[in-house]
């Protein structure tokens, strides 16, 4: 692959990103869960499925990337983002709609991890690999951006009713398809094999040699996730919490864009912030996120949301500045693996604190 197919591939991959955070539906489902008669305690029974789900799927479906290929995990994602969207237009139980957060879970887990390595790979066979810390503060970017204007049109998204959103996420869903069908595969170390579960053996066992072995990962892995869980819980039940606190309908989306905006900036100012410490940039990120948490018992709109403006420059700042750091101790050929491991490790602290943020927010 050459510098420009390298650089090519990397922009097909922010218009992906770009469009999952477009899908109204997906940044607005706890909003419209509320409206459908679900509780703030129900919704976070919801949150803990998905992420019991992810837990079981990501570090297979990481698996699955390095050993099938990146580009046919990616595609599949988007699949798995169709078939929750029409459990959701066609079921209204509770037991319906963990079904749809599972396939939901799935979507994301085949999509984390993989994204990382098709990026990080791709610029490496182009030998500009040194490119990948702006990839990742750009994507984080265009995701948060697209996602805080999919926020901004909560107050569409509950005019349109969930069946017409969820309709509109499978359209924005198919085209991610169509724009993976166009990928390339980077060259893989384990592509030498003809036994696929040779090729799973070889990755699962060199995935736990490397997480052994090296405590500054783990503790980097840890700390990301935890940080991300609070700073995303806060956001999530602000859909829920701010009409509870007297803001109109119409200004839900508005409002949560603006908190959205925290994490875009904090996206992009760690790019300007390279000669930062990693210790210092988790002091930051961690005085953050305690701001955050305590503006929720503040009581104000605005105070509420200022802080959770903070967390989420916060969340981003140290969520791309650990995925750089990462990724240059990871080995290619288990690079997806051990991305989602870094995942999954968000989905264990987000299964425990999401029915105690559900409890809060009550």
């Amino acid at each position: 692959m050459n510098t420009n197919k390298a650089r090519n591939q990397i922009t097909k991959l922010y218009f992906i990103d770009g469009i999952g955070g477009l899908m109204i539906a997906g940044a607005s489902w706890v909003a419209l869960l509320a409206a459908r008669g679900f509780s703030t305690v129900e919704i976070g029974l919801f949150e803990s499925i998905f992420h019991v789900a992810s837990m079981i799927f990501e570090v297979p479906s990481g698996a699955a990337a390095d050993v099938f290929g990146r580009k046919k995990v990616m595609i599949t994602a988007s699949v798995m983002t169709i078939i929750s969207s029409i459990l959701m237009i066609f079921t209204n139980t509770f037991a319906g709609i963990s079904v749809a957060m599972v396939f939901s879970a799935l979507s994301y887990n085949l999509a984390s991890g993989t994204r990382e390595a098709l990026a990080y790979d791709s610029l490496k066979e182009a030998g500009i690999e040194n490119e990948y810390s702006k990839f990742a503060s750009n994507d984080m970017v265009i995701y948060r951006l697209t996602s805080s204007l999919g926020t901004l049109m909560a107050g569409i998204a509950l005019m349109l009713g969930y069946k017409k959103a969820n309709a509109l996420d499978i359209l924005m869903a198919i085209a991610a398809i169509l724009i993976g069908t166009t990928l390339m595969e980077p060259k893989s170390e384990l592509s030498h094999h003809t036994s696929v579960s040779a090729r799973f053996k070889e990755v699962a066992l060199e995935s736990v040699r490397f997480i052994k072995e090296n405590r500054k990962a783990r503790l980097i892995i840890i700390f990301n996730a935890f940080i991300g869980a609070v700073a995303t819980l806060i956001v999530f039940f602000l859909q829920a919490k701010l009409p509870q606190l007297g803001i109109k309908t119409i200004w839900l989306g508005p409002a949560l864009f603006s908190v959205g905006l925290g994490s875009v900036i904090g996206a992009k100012a760690i790019e300007y912030c390279t000669y930062l410490r990693y210790k210092y940039a988790s002091l930051f990120a961690v005085i953050g996120i305690a701001i955050a948490f305590g503006s929720i018992f503040t009581g104000s709109i605005a105070l509420t949301m200022l802080g959770a403006f903070v967390g989420g420059f916060a969340d981003s700042f140290i969520e791309v500045r650990s995925d750089v750091v990462l990724n240059n101790m990871i080995p290619s050929s288990q690079r997806a693996t051990l991305m989602s491991i870094n995942s999954f490790t968000f989905s264990v602290i987000m299964i425990i604190l999401s029915p105690v943020f559900g409890w809060i927010f009550s």
